[in-house]
């Protein structure tokens, strides 16, 4: 019998639970625990890391998981590295459902950087109002940049004030419109957007505000993966589900 791990956090992986919980198919979606409250799905969930390659394993033979579906953030480089180890070591199909990466229209004035490391270094200068378009888990290392001014956008509070000395905060939850982000970066008076080619639509925003009112963008690459399977729509993943026979890639 099928029975489906989702390795979700993303829109895409809350659409694909939605339609395979219409089936009434065997499946559970697992999150890694970042966002204190996160959306009601109408599968059985699980909230929490597995302990590397060797605990993902351990989980997949343990509850017979037949097919693992990698739907995780594109930054999420190491989850999906160890989903593609694990699931070869177990010998279970397994399939990415990913967003394509964006790419610069008419009118966009992008940056290309490798790494949120090399945005960091290359915000060297004089002081500067800038977006972080990030989340929350690397914003401590732009206070190695602590001329600017930082406007930051997270789902949830965080515990503790966030490591920039001069930041403000606004606590908010997407997918997020044009025009609400023409106006936050008016009202912020932004000079310069940093964000991770995440893609797709639902937090292409701010690239169309940015566009709209000539600013840069610092764009962060999509850090490097072990070859996989990869499909942009939950169609492909269905289709997957009915066809496949084979295993890994």
């Amino acid at each position: 019998m099928t029975n489906i791990l989702i390795l979700g956090g993303t829109t895409e992986a809350s659409a694909l639970a939605g339609v395979l919980a219409d089936r009434r198919a065997r499946a559970t979606l697992s999150y890694a625990g970042r966002v204190a409250n996160p959306r009601v799905q109408p599968l059985p969930t699980r909230v929490g890391g597995f302990g590397g390659v060797a605990g993902l394993a351990r989980y997949l033979r343990e509850q017979e998981v037949t097919h693992l579906v990698d739907a995780t953030h594109p930054f999420a480089a190491t989850m999906s590295a160890h989903a593609v180890a694990a699931a070869r070591e177990q010998g279970i199909a397994h399939i990415a459902l990913t967003r394509p990466a964006w790419e610069p229209a008419a009118g966009d004035r992008w940056q290309s950087v490798a790494s949120v490391e090399a945005a960091v270094a290359a915000l060297v200068g004089p002081r500067r109002r800038v977006m972080l378009a990030l989340g929350r888990m690397h914003v401590s290392a732009f206070a190695a940049q602590p001329q600017h001014r930082y406007l930051l956008r997270f789902v949830d509070a965080p515990q503790e004030p966030p490591a920039l000395p001069d930041h403000a905060l606004v606590i908010d939850r997407g997918p997020f419109s044009v025009d609400g982000d023409v106006d936050l970066m008016q009202s912020h008076a932004i000079d310069l957007v940093v964000c991770k080619n995440a893609g797709g639509s639902g937090a292409e925003a701010k690239l169309i505000a940015a566009r709209r009112l000539g600013l840069p963008v610092l764009m962060i690459d999509r850090p490097a993966l072990p070859e996989r399977r990869a499909v942009h729509d939950v169609e492909a993943v269905l289709h997957w589900l009915d066809h496949s026979a084979d295993r890994g890639v």
